[in-house]
């Protein structure tokens, strides 16, 4: 009896179950007397005394660990709510310390003019606080869960998309998502030599190879055409094509021998030649099956046995080479056992092919076949089978480390075939061992924690285990992104900081436990995620930095206006008691007109710098760190003394000497703050990158600019919005000046990224934010 159990352990093959008594604490899958709820009976019948039921089994446990496994909160939903709880500290300060300055400066003593500060301090309150932040950050995120999807990337959770971009640990299962999940024949060996196949999974395409060069030697080709045509014979398997997608139905071993004799020249003619005359089925006890073929032609009956090569050689007596059947001697049956041997080492799965060829005085009816027949064979040779790594999970893993991510491999398979396919595609080193999960069970948790901090490939590995692996690495400061597909992953994706459930293969219960679906069941679709995923955390940056610095450029400019009102000319001008830079419908006008639009806008911006050349975020980086912040108040700074030093231009006394009204002069300043802070839209794209980089490619921010600016004319030129927000019409000298004015921003962070970039060339080691 074959049962598979790849849901609840991994292993792509099914299992051969045996009732021998089995010693010792064994592995989940290797426990082969015992059958399991959620498994299914592929192959034989059988008997069995229950264990246990409902939460008494395994499907049980894995329920009990799912229920008692809580999910964390991502990484920006952390950030998000200590930035919102800063912001709000510093805002009320900001309120109160201008206003505060306001009435000290302007010694303040009319209920009116009362009433007029704390307008402002209201107002610049607002301004300070980036209300819009909640919406644009859902807007952006639900942008990178739709860029996603057209990726086959279906993320569940909106803040789910940028915790992977902060993956540090990529742990993959094997079968499906770093190789095909269809088993493929690689190399046949014979007694003359072998070759290799090329070509992978279903679709009957490849290259036969001697070495590196075209196969080109008769005998070994004869030889090897021989054992594929008795592969496919002996088998009950059926590959088809449906609108140029080639499908198969059967056992997708015997499957694989019908597609490499699709790839040698006139074997599948070969095998057409004759017709089933009968059958003896494959057992576990004999681990062979054989088919009886009859020649349509001539009549000549032939039984083909296929099946362990160890089993099958005992069964043989000769073997052939080129045209000739020779004996088996011991020497000969030492060196085929010695290929099956070479080629399990490379992580194939093995299957022998052999065959006997009865005369006139033996002949018999098909039905009488049995396995007594299956003696005195001729040996053909031996394929080695197996599932192929997909070829761009290579160049994701490559990519993934150029990230600084590790990849890590955990999967219920046999520990050679996992480090053999861990090995070919980069995530562990030549002759790594996979550690299994009778190891990690005699582990403590120092050394569960070491090895989780040095070992790529996991195999044979419960899922008890799997959630040891996966909470080792995150109590290592690591972001873990896990993928599975069947129930035995269900707890430790939903432990994962993102659980990855596979969209193909993948089980109910994994799907509701995952944050992200996979659609197409490919690893390199996740390390694209993972692109996706930083360009949006970068994206959020952006707007974050435009957002708050602009506002630092609002609070400046009213706070430095009113301390510095003797020294600008603003003290007693106009004949207002208390003349301000800014009016507080200027200032809310500033909020509705540069905040929402621009910041949305920079949620469609694509990729500037190259975030796959940096390391992952640290759980312990801030969105709003030192350096960001130091931007932020620098540019803030910036804007609003340009604002300032605009208004003194146009305002009688100051430090310039100008001629306009105070209506005219801050109409000025109010428009070099708005254009200020569209310039600052294009300077907040990178951090490091200059602005110029790349110009054009959003036409969403240029359209929200080109609007902005439209507005902005419209307040000041229009009559009914000069009364309601008190400016005044500017002439082309007024814009002129505005304009040069505002570029000061541009210029002055196009200044601080060069120096940036500059010292950065002496620091090859420092990881770049953008």
């Amino acid at each position: 009896m074959r049962v598979s159990e790849a849901s609840l352990t991994g292993e792509s093959e099914a299992v051969f179950k045996d009732p021998a008594t089995l010693g010792g604490d064994v592995p989940l899958g290797d426990r082969l007397n015992m059958v399991f709820k959620g498994t299914a009976v592929v192959q034989g019948r059988g008997l069995a005394v229950v264990t246990g039921t409902a939460m008494e089994t395994e499907v049980g446990a894995i329920a009990g660990m799912l229920e008692r496994t809580e999910s964390e909160p991502t990484p920006l939903q952390k950030e998000i709510a200590g930035v919102s709880k800063l912001l709000g500290i510093t805002v009320i300060v900001i309120a109160i310390v201008v206003m505060v300055t306001i009435v000290l400066v302007n010694e303040v003593s009319s209920l009116a003019d009362l009433v007029t500060v704390l307008l402002l301090g209201v107002s610049l309150a607002v301004a300070a606080v980036p209300e819009g932040l909640p919406a644009i950050l859902s807007v952006v995120l639900a942008i990178g869960v739709q860029r996603m999807a057209r990726r086959n990337a279906v993320v569940k959770d909106l803040h789910s998309v940028e915790t992977l971009g902060s993956a540090s640990v990529i742990a993959s299962d094997k079968t499906g998502t770093l190789t095909r999940n269809e088993m493929t024949i690689g190399r046949i060996v014979t007694a003359s030599g072998q070759i290799e196949l090329t070509g992978t999974g279903y679709r009957p395409e490849g290259q036969v190879l001697q070495g590196n060069h075209e196969a080109s030697d008769p005998i070994v080709l004869q030889e090897a055409s021989m054992v594929l045509a008795g592969g496919s014979f002996a088998n009950n398997a059926q590959l088809t094509e449906h609108g140029g997608e080639w499908q198969i139905q059967g056992d997708p071993t015997e499957a694989a021998f019908l597609v490499a004799a699709r790839k040698l020249v006139g074997v599948t003619e070969r095998v057409g030649e004759h017709e089933r005359q009968g059958e003896v089925p494959f057992t576990s006890e004999r681990k062979l099956m054989s088919a009886l073929a009859r020649h349509k032609e001539f009549g000549e009956l032939t039984l083909v046995t296929k099946g362990a090569p160890d089993v099958l050689l005992g069964r043989c007596t000769r073997m052939q080479v080129g045209t000739d059947i020779i004996p088996l001697d011991g020497t000969l049956r030492r060196k085929a056992l010695a290929d099956v041997e070479a080629l399990s080492a490379q992580a194939f799965r093995t299957l022998a092919v052999a065959y006997r060829r009865y005369g006139e005085q033996d002949r018999h009816e098909a039905e009488v076949i049995d396995e007594a027949d299956e003696n005195a064979l001729v040996y053909l040779g031996v394929a080695g089978i197996i599932d192929p790594p997909r070829a761009e999970a290579a160049v994701a893993v490559a990519e993934a480390r150029r990230a600084g991510i590790r990849v890590v491999m955990i999967t219920g398979d046999h520990p050679v075939t996992a480090a053999r396919i861990a090995s070919d595609l980069g995530i562990s080193q030549p002759g790594e061992k996979a550690v299994t999960g009778a190891r990690l069970d005699e582990l403590d948790d120092a050394g569960l924690r070491a090895v989780a901090g040095s070992a790529s490939v996991y195999a044979r590995v419960s899922p008890h285990n799997k959630l040891q692996i996966i909470d080792a690495m995150q109590a290592q400061g690591n972001v873990v992104a896990m993928t599975g597909d069947g129930v035995n992953d269900a707890p430790a994706l939903k432990s994962a900081d993102i659980g990855i459930a596979m969209g193909i293969t993948g089980t109910e219960v994994t799907k509701e436990a995952s944050k992200m679906i996979l659609g197409d069941d490919n690893f390199a679709t996740i390390v694209s995620a993972v692109r996706q995923g930083r360009v949006i955390f970068d994206n959020i940056e952006k707007f974050l930095r435009y957002l708050l610095s602009s506002n630092m450029g609002e609070v400046f400019t009213v706070f430095l206006g009113v301390v510095f009102a003797g020294t600008l000319g603003l003290a007693g001008a106009g004949g207002e008691a208390v003349a301000l830079p800014l009016l507080a419908t200027q200032i809310l006008w500033i909020n509705l007109v540069t905040d929402s639009g621009p910041a949305l806008a920079m949620g469609f911006d694509p990729e500037i710098d190259d975030v796959m050349s940096r390391p992952p975020r640290k759980i312990t980086d801030r969105v709003l760190g030192r350096r960001m912040w130091l931007g932020i108040l620098a540019v803030g700074l910036v804007m609003g003394i340009a604002s300032l030093l605009t208004i003194d231009i146009f305002l009688p006394g100051g430090l310039v000497d100008g001629s306009d009204s105070l209506d005219v002069a801050r109409t000025a300043g109010f428009t070099t703050l708005v254009l200020a802070q569209l310039f600052n839209a294009f300077n907040s794209r990178s951090d490091t990158t200059s602005a110029f980089h790349r110009l054009f490619v959003n036409k969403w921010l240029w359209g929200a600019a080109v609007l902005a600016v439209a507005l902005q004319l419209a307040v000041v030129e229009l009559p009914l919005l000069q009364q309601a927000f008190g400016t005044a019409s500017l002439d082309a000298a007024h814009w002129a000046v505005c304009i040069g004015m505002a570029s000061a921003v541009l210029w002055f962070d196009e200044l601080r990224k060069l120096l940036y970039r500059s010292i950065r060339k002496n620091q090859p080691t420092a990881a770049p934010r953008g």
